[in-house]
């Protein structure tokens, strides 16, 4: 089974998505790592300040449609290097 990781805030839940302009409309996607350490280098890089702020989490593929479904994210953004960063963007049909 695969697993990712998720950024999610400790203060209010939501988790940290990206927001690319899509046919000039805000889509959220729901960013994921491949490893726990990626999420925290992600963290680190790009919001040091803040990091103490947030907390990784992990979650199966079954998990994740439920996260996606219930939150109403348009895709996931699978960050492929945590220090550039690069993500691809995966839309999903619901």
């Amino acid at each position: 089974m695969e697993i990712h990781y998720l950024i999610r805030s400790h203060s209010d839940g939501q988790y940290l998505v990206a927001r690319p302009r899509v046919n000039d409309e805000k889509a959220a996607f729901l960013l994921l790592f491949r490893e726990h350490f990626e999420a925290l280098s992600y963290l680190n890089t790009h919001a040091a300040d803040i990091r103490d702020r947030f907390g990784v989490e992990s979650a199966s593929q079954p998990q994740l449609k439920s996260i996606i479904d219930r939150w109403g994210f348009t895709g996931v953004g699978l960050v492929e290097d945590a220090l550039i960063p690069r993500i691809q963007f995966l839309a999903l049909n619901h």
